[in-house]
């Protein structure tokens, strides 16, 4: 089996001076490094203390969802000979907390609006998100249920 290994460095970058003193003393920013990208900077979400203008692990998450589900649907319709012109997600994903603090995802839908060139190749490209619930490596990781919104359009150039 095939297998592929991402290096990833998360820092943070929070220490007021009193380091985790008190729960108050401490900023939640932190910086993610990848060789060769731009710096990403992230907080925890604001229900917890983070900065609204971070983006927060839980966004990156639904984020990570939704961007894998884009790359294999446009790979799985350009191998069924169908022209993507526009793809746009607004995914939410529903996290539920416990009284301890703890807490899990408990569900995502994705609700992509996608305009294809072909009229009549509107089906396939509707059933084709059940395809990619299968091959999308991020889906195939979670263990709550992604369900799937989609609204396809065609574009009429006559």
């Amino acid at each position: 089996m095939k297998q592929h290994i991402y290096h990833v460095q998360t820092r943070w970058t929070g220490n007021l001076g009193e380091g985790t003193s008190a729960y108050r003393s401490y900023s939640r920013n932190y910086n993610i490094h990848v060789k060769g990208k731009p710096v990403l900077e992230g907080t925890s979400d604001p229900a917890f203390l983070g900065d609204p203008e971070k983006y927060n692990p839980e966004e990156m998450f639904i984020a990570a969802i939704s961007a894998c589900h884009m790359l294999w649907y446009l790979h799985l319709c350009t191998d069924n000979s169908i022209t993507v012109i526009s793809y746009e997600d607004t995914a939410e994903g529903v996290m539920e907390l416990e009284k301890d603090g703890s807490g899990r995802f408990i569900s995502a839908v994705l609700k992509p609006r996608i305009v294809i060139k072909e009229k009549d190749k509107m089906s396939t490209a509707e059933s084709l998100h059940m395809d990619v619930n299968r091959l999308c490596f991020i889906a195939n990781s979670c263990n709550f249920k992604i369900s799937h919104e989609p609204e396809i359009h065609y574009v009429d150039d006559d």
